[in-house]
C-alpha cells in the first residue's frame, strides 16, 4: 500500500479557498475506505483544539464531500489517549490544521500522539495537513515559532517529525523574502516553499504531484551564492 502526505502550504477552509485540493483528499480517502463511508479525522492540537475550526472542516468534508468527520482532542483533557488512539485507527484520512506548530509536537509527544500518527502512515492512511500540519512531518520546519510568542521578528528553522525529508516553508507568498535572506545567510540549504492555496504530494517519501487550488509551489535552494527558484509542478 502507498504511503502518502499531502502537505498545504496555508489558505482559508472556512471560506473554501482550498476545496480543490480538500477534494482531492477526499477522492484519496473515499479510494482507502473502499466500500464503507470514509471517516475522515481532524486534529487541531496546533489551534488549540479549537472547535470553531473543526466545524470549518466539518462543514467542507461531511456538507461537500459526504465524508464523515471525527475530531480528536487533547489539549484540554476532554478524551483519553485510548479514545484518540481508536478514532485513529478508524480514519481513512488524518487531516491536521494550522497554528503553533512546537506546542503541537510537544502536545503530541506528551501523549504518545506522534508515534500513532507515524504508525497510521506506514499503514497507508492518507495524511495532510495545512500550514503546522504541513510542515510537521519534514525533518526541518520553516516557522512562525519565535514570532508567535515575541520572542523574534524572525522566522526560524526547527526540527519536524522526519517522516519526509528536507525542509518545508509554508505561506511561500508572504514568506517568500524572509525565506531568501535566510538562504543566504546560510541558515537553511533548500526546501519546499508552498504558497497559500497549493499543496505538494508525497508518496513513499518522494514529491510526485502539485495540487493548486490558486497557489504554486517552489524548490529553492542557494548554488555558489544564487538562489535558485525551481517551480514544482
Amino acid at each position: 500500500m502507498k504511503k502518502r502526505i499531502i502537505a498545504i502550504g496555508g489558505g482559508e477552509i472556512k471560506s473554501k479557498t482550498t476545496l480543490k485540493i480538500d477534494e482531492y483528499i477526499s477522492n484519496l480517502a473515499k479510494e482507502h475506505a473502499g466500500e464503507k463511508r470514509a471517516n475522515a479525522l481532524f486534529i487541531g492540537t496546533a489551534s488549540h483544539d479549537s472547535m470553531p475550526y473543526f466545524n470549518s472542516f466539518r462543514k467542507t468534508y461531511t456538507s461537500v464531500f459526504d465524508i464523515k468527520a471525527e475530531v480528536a482532542l487533547m489539549v484540554y483533557g476532554e478524551m483519553s489517549v485510548e479514545k484518540i488512539a481508536g478514532k485513529i485507527e478508524n480514519a481513512d484520512c488524518i487531516y491536521v490544521g494550522g497554528g503553533d506548530t512546537v506546542y503541537m509536537l510537544d502536545k503530541w509527544k506528551e501523549f504518545g500522539i506522534d508515534k500513532m500518527l507515524i504508525d497510521a502512515y506506514n499503514q497507508g492512511k492518507i495524511i495532510c495537513g495545512l500550514s503546522a500540519g504541513a510542515i510537521c512531518w519534514f525533518k526541518d520546519m520553516y516557522t512562525d515559532y519565535e514570532i508567535m510568542r515575541g520572542q523574534s521578528s524572525e522566522y526560524v528553522l526547527r526540527k519536524g517529525l522526519g517522516v519526509l525529508d528536507g525542509a518545508m516553508c509554508p505561506h511561500f507568498n508572504e514568506r517568500e523574502q524572509d525565506f531568501k535572506k535566510a538562504l543566504l545567510k546560510g541558515e537553511i540549504q533548500n526546501a519546499y516553499c508552498v504558497e497559500n492555496d497549493c499543496a505538494i504530494e508525497f508518496t513513499d517519501g518522494e514529491m510526485t504531484n502539485v495540487i493548486s487550488a490558486g497557489g504554486k509551489a517552489y524548490f529553492m535552494s542557494l548554488s555558489n551564492g544564487e538562489i535558485i527558484k525551481k517551480e514544482l509542478k
